[in-house]
């Protein structure tokens, strides 16, 4: 049977109301007095009723969380940043993946509210003004990663095409004349929100006409490997591959290594994130450092603040860096 605040005044000879402040930590009673009640709950093991504090306090203490999967390390990274400030500020996390399926997303969105989250974190694969009219009618705090959807909800990223320029421009003071770009999700466009990888690729078109760059080779299927191994690489004209994910530039230097194609001099790579694996990896990618522990914990923050004093922390675009590895 479960042990109550009227248990535990019992036990103490107090009132529910100076067991309540001595649980809470609240003023109002001696120090004596609040040791002796928080003896007395642990003994009895006592375990708060988080459904009658819900509603008192009007909130769940709990966050809902929307992501693609867990498959790429960056989103694992995410994840547990948002977890470990979430518990620092008092809230538990509801995980929901969407598999990059709209309607699924939906689904995933309806499953948090009706279990009256306090806030959701969302990485959106939808998009357009229907979209954002169908969040609208929740009235539940939203703050959006990665995908930008409108400037109706709460944004945090980076300059995404700025990182991607300034990546290209590094990579053309290396000397490299022939580029290719590799980001598969771009077979996308238009059918679901990939606006974190579009604007990637404008930041690319945009370095290369900076650069004055040849006519890059852009890879946008799932079949990109098969065709970088047909690829014809000229010892004479050094190749650099940019690719959109640092999960993909891997991907590249595996192959690269199987054909025997020296890296960075024959063909550089260049990824993008810096995911935390990337210190097992040889040659070290270059990549560009995507701040998402950041991402995570300002996320949490600002939905957190919202909820608890009604305003977003509003957090300006975060800052990128690019990682100087050995595969450039």
């Amino acid at each position: 049977m479960r042990v109550t605040i009227k248990d535990i005044a019992a036990i103490c000879s107090v009132s529910a109301g100076t067991v309540d402040r001595a649980l809470n930590n609240r003023t109002g009673i001696s120090e004596k007095t609040r040791n002796k009640i928080l003896k007395a709950a642990e003994e009895m093991n006592y375990q708060p009723d988080f459904t009658a504090r819900s509603l008192v306090m009007g909130r769940t203490m709990t966050l809902g969380i929307v992501l693609f999967d867990l498959y790429n390390r960056s989103i694992a990274q995410l994840m547990n940043a948002i977890e470990q400030k979430a518990r620092e500020l008092g809230y538990f996390v509801y995980i929901t993946l969407t598999d990059k399926n709209p309607e699924n997303e939906r689904t995933c969105i309806e499953y948090l509210i009706n279990r009256k989250v306090d806030g959701i974190i969302l990485f959106t694969v939808n998009q357009g003004e229907e979209f954002d009219d169908y969040l609208s009618r929740f009235h539940t705090p939203i703050v959006t990663i990665f995908n930008f959807i409108s400037k109706n909800w709460e944004y945090i990223g980076i300059r995404e095409r700025q990182a991607m320029k300034e990546a290209v421009n590094y990579i053309a003071s290396k000397d490299y004349k022939r580029f290719v770009y590799v980001s598969p999700p771009l077979a996308y466009a238009g059918k679901t929100n990939i606006y974190t990888q579009e604007e990637r690729f404008i930041g690319f078109l945009e370095g290369m006409k900076l650069n004055n760059a040849t006519e890059p080779l852009v890879l946008k299927d799932s079949d990109y490997l098969k065709k970088l191994q047909a690829y014809s690489f000229d010892p004479a004209e050094k190749t650099a591959i940019v690719c959109s994910t640092d999960l993909y530039a891997l991907e590249v230097m595996n192959l690269l290594k199987e054909k025997n194609i020296a890296i960075p001099e024959q063909a550089g790579v260049m990824g993008f994130d810096d995911i935390d694996m990337l210190k097992y990896i040889s040659p070290r990618l270059t990549t560009v450092k995507f701040p998402i522990v950041q991402i995570g914990e300002k996320a949490v923050e600002s939905i957190v603040n919202k909820i608890e004093r009604g305003a977003y922390i509003s957090i300006p675009l975060l800052d990128h860096e690019i990682i100087r590895g050995e595969s450039i």
